[in-house]
């Protein structure tokens, strides 16, 4: 999240530097619920950044003394410019090589202690809310993240209060019926991810397939710029023969630092010093039932940079 906002002198509607610094600074205390809003609907810490920017740019040009309720105001600005971006990233990721996995977003320890929070930023559920519409993402993460009015959304869609509330209980339905069970507690998955770490580090087959839920699932995302499996592995004794396979075949120094992605357990791989991948994790009664192993590089440029988020 490298996106600055700077004061830009005047703007139309707006009488000169003092107004546009109280406009900035009116922004960027809403920032962090505009970023998780943004991000929730689009899976990409990129295209999320530039829908900020974007809305700074929007805001500063209004005249504040016809916004009521500024939080609001910014919440409709951001959601239509991600709506705008999203329709576009549909069509982008039809002819995405192999699968897509969410940009994976750096979080801080306290998000994966706020189940709910931790959750809603998920890779699991972000790939449920793929299977929406637009319309209906927004209106679910508006909703159900954020529990903002059914007025306040009719704003922001553009639909009206009904029609928002019917948009919002399909959605919901949808995603309930998708929706993978709650995660265990943080320090439930620490334990997880370490015993997870230490079979990787020693190439421990049987660790792995210990580790692992019977019925777990790996997704690998290389955007056809890396190697990954162009479809779901599942299995705890295939997940297990594919990663060290994987591993072994290499001949490389490999590096492996835990960290928190998405709310939620997460290792950084580097090889040779290089940073190769981000593996997250979703575990479920002490077992990891999820794998999520971003390769794609460009979805990996912030990782190594970025300062962990703390939402909202």
């Amino acid at each position: 999240m490298n996106t600055k906002y700077e004061p830009e002198g005047r703007r139309t509607g707006r009488s000169g530097d003092h107004a546009t610094v109280e406009a900035t600074e009116a922004f960027l205390a809403h920032r962090k619920l505009l970023f998780t809003v943004a991000y929730e609907m689009l899976g990409s810490v990129a295209d999320t950044d530039d829908v900020l920017q974007e809305t700074w740019l929007r805001w500063v040009g209004i005249d504040a003394a016809h916004v009521d309720d500024p939080r609001a105001y910014l919440i409709r600005i951001t959601t239509r410019q991600a709506l705008n971006r999203l329709r576009s990233m549909k069509r982008r990721r039809e002819s995405y090589v192999g699968s897509w996995l969410p940009e994976p977003l750096l979080t801080t320890p306290d998000v994966a202690a706020d189940v709910e929070l931790s959750e809603s930023v998920s890779m699991a559920l972000m790939l449920v809310l793929e299977t929406l519409t637009p319309t209906e993402r927004a209106v679910f993460v508006l909703r159900e993240a954020f529990g903002i009015g059914y007025d306040e959304i009719a704003a922001a869609v553009d639909r009206t209060p009904a029609a928002v509330h019917q948009i919002a209980h399909r959605a919901r339905r949808h995603v309930e019926a998708r929706r993978p069970r709650r995660t265990v507690s943080a320090r439930q998955a620490d334990v997880a991810l370490a015993a997870f770490q230490q079979a990787l580090e020693t190439r421990d087959l049987q660790g792995l397939i210990d580790v692992l839920a019977s019925d777990v699932v790996a997704i690998s995302d290389g955007g056809g710029i890396k190697q990954a499996t162009p479809r779901p592995v599942i299995g705890a004794d295939k997940v297990a023969r594919f990663i060290v396979g994987g591993l072994t075949k290499r001949g490389v120094t490999l590096t492996i630092e835990p960290t928190a992605v998405n709310g939620g357990p997460a290792l950084a791989l580097h090889v040779d010093g290089e940073l190769d991948g981000v593996i997250a994790l979703r575990v479920e009664d002490a077992f990891i039932t999820g794998l999520y192993y971003v390769r794609n590089p460009q979805k990996l440029t912030h990782i190594d940079t970025e300062t962990p988020l703390t939402l909202r």
